[in-house]
């Protein structure tokens, strides 16, 4: 096979999963991975622009830098945004796209010197399609939904950044998602929290609240390696003049990596609902094999009513429970934290738990004490990521 030309990419993430992302490139074969703030840089060839946002479970979008610019006018009668035009007219879009196929802006913004994100979306749109008219006398058409081009812009100060998007919809989008419970776990933070527990498919797994069973299905894919783009309609790189088709049949069609699962998956949710929608997703990922569905309460399992006994080796508990954020009373948040540390104490001893939470207070009530802390966004909320390890016995028998 030809040797490819290797170039630099940008992996984009979400906060505190930067250093699992950069393992997940590592394991794929890139090189000069370096960690960024909510991202990853890295370097590669084609095949691994592909297999990136076909394979890697913790990143939103992977992107190819074009343009690096600093907008610090030399001379006072300049303005910054006529350097940004400037800089983006420069660029030979005819490499990139053609005047018939249409693009987008995406801008991201962190300046004193540009506060309106929208006004550096039109000067770039602008100086595009500037460059158009000077090169084929016509302007490409801006197109809102599905252009067959994105543009990626990124000023920080004064220093800008102009990627081609490859991944088109952000890459936590699946696709398998065909049912919702209220405030589902975004996927790549599922999977992210999933690869920071050392998740591998190596015993049985439990989601005791599982709502729309984000966190099952991750577990699965994980468990089996299966790629989690497989599930989408499209990546924006397809789009590209310079797709190759053959290629990406290849690695898409390339199934060689996934593996046998040995153990179970569990879910269980007091919501009849849930369930319902849990079980649709697990159908559409088409994992329903691997997992087991329960209606049940949390105060009222015990680990016979989801399977016989604790597995060896120990399994993995995973919780993503409500955070009171709509309107529930600290007393309730704090007799529902009360009774996830009560079931964890005593049904689930000898395995490992985590739990996410945007609710400090209420973790507290866990009543557990954290073997590790992890600080994580969960959309909006600032939230904490607690491990436990939950002894058999007293826990001074277990320390050595």
């Amino acid at each position: 096979m030809k040797q490819q030309a290797t170039f630099l990419m940008l992996a984009k993430t979400f906060k505190g999963l930067e250093e699992v992302l950069a393992k997940e490139l590592i394991e794929l074969g890139a090189n000069d991975v370096q960690l960024e703030r909510r991202a990853v840089s890295f370097r590669g060839d084609k095949a691994l622009l592909y297999r990136a946002n076909l394979c890697l479970r913790t990143a939103s979008r992977i992107l190819v830098p074009i343009v690096e610019a600093t907008l610090t006018p030399k001379k006072k009668n300049i303005a910054p945004e006529d350097l940004l035009y400037e800089a983006v007219k420069r660029v030979e879009w005819s490499r990139y796209m053609s005047v018939e196929n249409t693009f987008a802006i995406d801008a991201t913004v962190y300046s004193d010197t540009f506060r309106n994100s929208r006004f550096v979306t039109y000067r770039v749109k602008d100086a595009i399609a500037d460059y158009w008219m000077e090169h084929a006398d016509k302007r490409p058409s801006v197109a809102v939904e599905a252009p067959d081009m994105l543009i990626n812009v990124h000023i920080a100060k004064e220093h800008l950044t102009l990627s081609l998007d490859s991944s088109g919809e952000s890459l936590h989008k699946r696709g398998y998602r065909v049912a919702n419970t209220e405030a589902p776990i975004n996927e790549a933070l599922a999977a992210g929290m999933l690869l920071m527990a050392g998740w591998k498919g190596q015993s049985d797994f439990y989601d005791p609240m599982c709502g729309s069973g984000t966190l099952l299905i991750e577990a699965a894919l994980i468990a089996r390696n299966i790629a989690p783009g497989v599930f989408r309609q499209a990546f924006a790189f397809e789009k590209w003049s310079d797709f190759d088709a053959e290629l990406w049949s290849d690695i898409y069609n390339d199934d060689s990596q996934e593996h046998e699962f040995t153990h179970k998956i569990y879910g269980s949710d007091a919501s009849f609902y849930a369930i319902q929608q849990a079980a649709k997703n697990i159908k559409s990922a088409g994992v329903q094999k691997d997992v087991e569905l329960k209606q049940i309460r949390m105060e009222e399992i015990k680990i016979s009513n989801l399977q016989s006994s604790i597995s060896n080796p120990s399994p993995l508990v995973m919780l993503n429970p409500p955070y009171g954020e709509r309107l529930k009373s600290n007393k309730e948040m704090e007799d529902l934290y009360s009774a996830i540390g009560s079931t964890l104490k005593h049904q689930f001893a000898g395995a490992t738990a985590w739990i996410i939470s945007s609710n400090d207070a209420a973790m507290k009530c866990i009543g557990l004490k954290p073997s590790r802390k992890v600080r994580l966004l969960n959309g909006e909320l600032d939230c904490q990521f607690n491990r436990y390890d939950l002894f058999q016995g007293k826990r001074k028998d277990n320390n050595q």
